[in-house]
């Protein structure tokens, strides 16, 4: 594991193997979404987009963008995973490499809640927001990332890799590598409040804004996690279960993060100017597929006593000590449905009659 940690922007900390993996780019995971997240509020900051806007304004036309239920999904929706559209996260995965168009894809999930009233974590809508702000933009995601963000903070285009489907659009929800660096790169332009080397990157209000708990979900703003509230759910892996308090109640109520699956995460404390930025493995004990897995923040033994040891070494503000980690009951809800839908793989695989795993829109793949 990669572990790194940043006070008043100073490298204080580190773990012992980083000259071993810091040339080596990485999964991150779901921290993609994260990124994600920052080039909306890039674009919302030029004009080119607004947080309330419905995604109608921006999809192409014709019957396989979706119907007007679908259209009216709001892009703010989409960033809290509050979309409606139905969720699954093995079979969302299932499809990768063979995913015809990954925007139609999410189009073609029915609704299975009003959007912007149930928060369900997923991958999908989120990669209808990365296909959506390129839209807006009138770039590809990937060329406008890479002039508006990785270029500015010193990630050069040919040292990361960002997976395409066979259409060609950006996976938002994940299939982003990079370094350990570079990943530190993201979280500490964030924890400056968007300036890099003294250049705006972007707003400083949507990123106050993104640490924001939703009314969904305490724990989650606008595609990252936060600690801001007290009631915490996770995703549906085995199954979402709540917990009555913050993510991580061992650490200061501020901090908001991005997370990735095996516990790839940029930990941000504005209160302390401190970074905790880490690419791993595994790392929990809690007797919890959930929390085994990094799909349930809050209650990872891992976060809970790596913070209460951290906050020990803070000496210039007082941080009270909460006691020992108090594992949750065990989730014993199991139902495959929640993340092994059928119903939901057949729909990415031929999301409408136009487009299928072998020609969409008049391509035909090889």
């Amino acid at each position: 594991m990669s572990v790194q940690i940043f006070r008043n922007n100073c490298r204080v900390g580190a773990g012992s193997l980083e000259q071993a993996i810091d040339s080596i780019p990485l999964p991150v995971w779901s921290s993609a979404k994260s990124v994600v997240s920052l080039l909306v509020g890039i674009a919302a900051e030029r004009g080119l987009l607004a947080v309330d806007d419905p995604i109608g304004k921006y999809r192409p036309a014709g019957p396989a963008w979706g119907d007007d239920a679908h259209r009216a999904i709001t892009i703010g929706d989409l960033l809290t995973q509050t979309s409606g559209l139905r969720q699954s996260i093995i079979s969302e995965a299932a499809s990768l490499l063979s995913d015809p168009d990954i925007a139609q894809e999410a189009l073609a999930q029915p609704l299975d809640h009003p959007p912007g009233t149930h928060f369900v974590y997923g991958q999908r809508p989120v990669d209808l927001l990365a296909f959506i702000v390129g839209q807006a933009v009138g770039q590809d995601l990937q060329t406008f990332a890479q002039e508006n963000l990785f270029g500015p903070i010193g990630i050069p285009a040919d040292t990361y890799v960002w997976l395409r489907d066979r259409a060609g659009n950006t996976y938002g929800s994940s299939n982003l590598m990079m370094t350990a660096p570079q990943y530190a790169k993201l979280g500490l332009m964030v924890q400056n409040g968007g300036v890099w080397n003294g250049h705006r990157v972007l707003s400083e209000q949507y990123l106050r804004q993104a640490a924001e708990p939703t009314l969904t979900n305490g724990c989650y703003g606008y595609l990252f996690w936060t600690n801001r509230g007290q009631s915490c759910t996770s995703a549906a892996f085995p199954s979402a279960i709540t917990v009555a308090h913050n993510m991580i109640p061992s650490a200061p109520a501020d901090l908001f993060a991005m997370v990735g699956f095996l516990h790839q995460n940029n930990f941000i404390i504005p209160s302390l100017h401190m970074t905790v930025t880490w690419i791993g493995a595994l790392g929990d004990t809690a007797p919890d597929i959930g929390t085994l897995l990094s799909a349930d923040p809050g209650t990872s033994d891992l976060y809970y006593n790596f913070f209460r040891i951290l906050m020990r070494a803070v000496t210039d503000t007082h941080i009270p000590d909460p006691g020992p980690y108090q594992p949750p009951p065990t989730n014993l809800s199991f139902d495959p449905l929640n993340f092994a839908d059928p119903s939901v793989l057949l729909a990415d695989l031929f999301p409408n009659s136009t487009c299928n795993i072998l020609a969409c829109n008049s391509q035909t793949f090889r």
